[in-house]
């Protein structure tokens, strides 16, 4: 196959080109700096194009079989000031737009368009389990997913097959929040995040970028997706689970007004809620995960 990636030089666009150039297929990145991805992944066909201002990228969608839309301002990146807020959606929303303007205009567009998106479409709960027909939630980041794969979803007027990754907490030692959460535990002073009770939905990046290629080459999957493993934990058993992989204590909880006052709404939103996902299409479809329980993840990540 030939699959166009946007996003490839973050944390799961690089591992899922890596993955698919290892099975032999042959990946063209759209990056801002083609330069920069070709540096990361020298193997690829490296296309300029700036999702929110660029040129249209019709000749280089142009007969492939697959995109895969990564690309995104990082939520996670710092506090939501409401300059943030309009780049995190601009970024998502306003580049997903300009993705899927660019499909109708080929002769002949990709089979399959795989967008990115997120569990915080579902809001959070402490009880409530949510599939992917659960109803949305209405802070920030789920109206933000709602209107994001929105605009991904108007591709299957060009009949191209939209799947929407709905992906949780990715473990990874190569990015995203597992190498920042390690130092406090090595030095012994790691513990829960406020009470403990919300729910962390997570997934392995070997799970992550095997269930998107799962996705591209499995033609009865479209719609939404939840990439999460099949048993999502609470922050306090996560929080054990990655003490006893590092062999240190989690006794030193943070409380929650400290992380309020340091990161304002991303902190309510990211870090002291949370949604108990369960990947019910996924399973239903037949993948089998890598990484079902969170010890053996973290054991394989940090062993």
């Amino acid at each position: 196959m030939k699959v166009a990636v946007t996003g490839a030089t973050g944390l799961v666009g690089g591992a899922l080109c890596r993955h698919l150039i290892q099975a032999r297929h042959q990946v063209v990145v759209l990056a801002r700096n083609p330069e920069k991805a070709r540096g990361q992944i020298p193997q690829v066909e490296a296309v300029a194009w700036d999702a929110t201002s660029g040129p249209s990228p019709v000749q280089a969608l142009e007969g492939l079989d697959a995109v895969v839309h990564l690309a995104g301002e990082p939520l996670a990146a710092g506090r939501w000031t409401s300059r943030r807020k309009e780049m995190i959606v601009e970024s998502r929303v306003a580049g997903t737009r300009n993705l899927v303007d660019a499909l109708s205009q080929c002769q002949n567009p990709p089979k399959v368009l795989v967008n990115a998106s997120a569990v915080g479409y579902y809001g959070s709960s402490e009880d409530q389990v949510f599939e992917e027909t659960s109803p949305p939630g209405q802070d920030f980041l789920a109206e933000l997913c709602q209107q994001w794969e929105s605009e991904a979803q108007r591709a299957t007027e060009s009949g191209v097959r939209v799947v929407l990754v709905r992906s949780g907490f990715i473990l990874s030692t190569e990015g995203g929040a597992l190498p920042r959460m390690l130092p406090p535990f090595k030095m012994c002073v790691g513990g829960p995040l406020a009470s403990g009770k919300q729910w962390m939905s997570w997934i392995h990046i070997k799970d992550e970028v095997e269930a998107i290629r799962y996705a591209i080459e499995k033609e009865g999957i479209e719609g939404p997706l939840n990439l999460t493993a099949p048993n999502p934990v609470t922050n306090a058993d996560f929080t054990s689970a990655l003490a006893r992989a590092l062999r240190r204590p989690a006794f030193f909880r943070v409380p929650g007004f400290v992380l309020r006052l340091m990161f304002g709404e991303m902190a309510e939103t990211l870090l002291l809620s949370g949604q108990r996902v369960v990947p019910r299409n996924l399973e239903k479809s037949g993948y089998r995960f890598s990484f079902s329980e969170l010890s053996k993840a973290l054991d394989d990540l940090l062993g």
